[in-house]
């Protein structure tokens, strides 16, 4: 591995500060809010509330839709009626056209309703789906009232904050290892790519690798030597990586006590990379990805995105709910470093 000594040398003149370390959601956690087209109507007597949201959700129960708050304080604080009420969703009435001229009798008077208390129906969006990030709740607001319930962890990521100065360091230090295997593996006619591959628990760097498919094996991209490395380190392995001086592994000593300590918590030797995480200078393609899924990687860092990426950019790997592993994926680290490496 690196000296100490080194690796703090280079890792002289960035700011941590300048980068920021944010989460590749799932496209659910990160899409735009979807919106459907509703009738609402305002209630004109406000001691019939209770009556007629039992009655409403009787005649339009809104399946599907139990994040919405069916009924809201009016938005224009003079109106003289304080509260509205959603009555239907447009698409619910086969006789509705574009919303003009509908009148309760049309939504409500085939059900021989008591519709005593509402005033006209007008039309309002509302969010087709629960808010699941801190933004897609905070547009959804906007249109109308939902339930949330957030996950705090998220909002953090996606602020930037999620991990504290010293954390940011500690990830700059091993993506600043990455970058430098990537400038061995150019010196060497190699895509310019790093990866490592750390155990969070004791911080100890256990692989160390760059990209070496354009001469030893067309498979062996950087994250490809990397888990490989991690298996030769643990008594497995397939290949032999002795003419790349930056490719390393920890010796077989030191990987014991970090074998001990995550043995102590699963009462059995991990399985590849189970519990460690991975930094690497460009995002993984699907194959390198599907490796993570395989070999039980913990967190993956990188830091500029991949046209062929499938952690966030053409697919979400980490995010497909029929894999038998998932893990978190954050993006961004030392990104200018990263994307000049890739214009080498």
């Amino acid at each position: 591995m690196e000296p100490q000594a080194k690796r703090k040398k280079e890792m002289d003149g960035f700011d941590v500060e300048c980068w920021n370390i944010l989460p590749v959601l799932s496209d659910e956690q990160s899409q735009d809010t979807e919106l459907l087209s509703a009738y609402a109507a305002p209630i004109i007597e406000k001691k019939q509330t209770s009556r007629l949201m039992k009655e409403l959700s009787l005649v339009y129960p809104l399946p599907g839709l139990h994040h919405i708050k069916r009924v809201r304080a009016s938005n224009d604080k003079s109106s003289s009626h304080p509260l509205e009420v959603i009555v239907c969703l447009v698409r619910d009435m086969q006789e509705a056209t574009n919303g003009k001229g509908v009148a309760l009798a049309d939504l409500l008077g085939s059900q021989s309703f008591d519709f005593s208390g509402l005033g006209e129906p007008f039309l309002v969006k509302i969010p087709a789906t629960p808010p699941l990030t801190r933004p897609q709740f905070e547009k959804a607001r906007k249109h109308w009232p939902t339930s949330f319930h957030e996950d705090k962890l998220i909002t953090s990521a996606l602020r930037g904050q999620l991990f504290t100065a010293a954390q940011k360091a500690k990830i700059l230090e091993y993506m600043t290892v990455a970058v430098q295997a990537a400038k061995s593996g150019q010196e060497m006619g190699m895509n310019t790519v790093g990866a490592v591959i750390v155990d969070p628990e004791s911080e100890q760097i256990v692989a160390v690798s760059h990209d070496c498919k354009n001469s030893s094996h067309p498979l062996h991209h950087a994250v490809m030597v990397c888990i490989d490395l991690v298996a030769y380190g643990q008594g497995g392995g397939a290949y032999n990586y002795d003419k790349y001086p930056a490719c390393q592994f920890s010796s077989q000593e030191s990987l014991r006590n970090s074998f001990k300590a995550v043995s102590a918590k699963e009462s059995s030797q991990p399985y590849i990379c189970t519990g460690y995480d991975l930094y690497v200078t460009r995002e993984p393609c699907v194959m390198c990805a599907m490796a993570l899924v395989h070999s039980r990687i913990n967190r993956v860092f990188y830091g500029t995105a991949f046209a062929d990426g499938a952690l966030g950019t053409k697919y979400k790997i980490h995010c497909e709910k029929d894999l038998n592993h998932r893990f978190e994926v954050f993006k961004g680290v030392m990104l200018n470093t990263c994307e000049a490496l890739c214009k080498k």
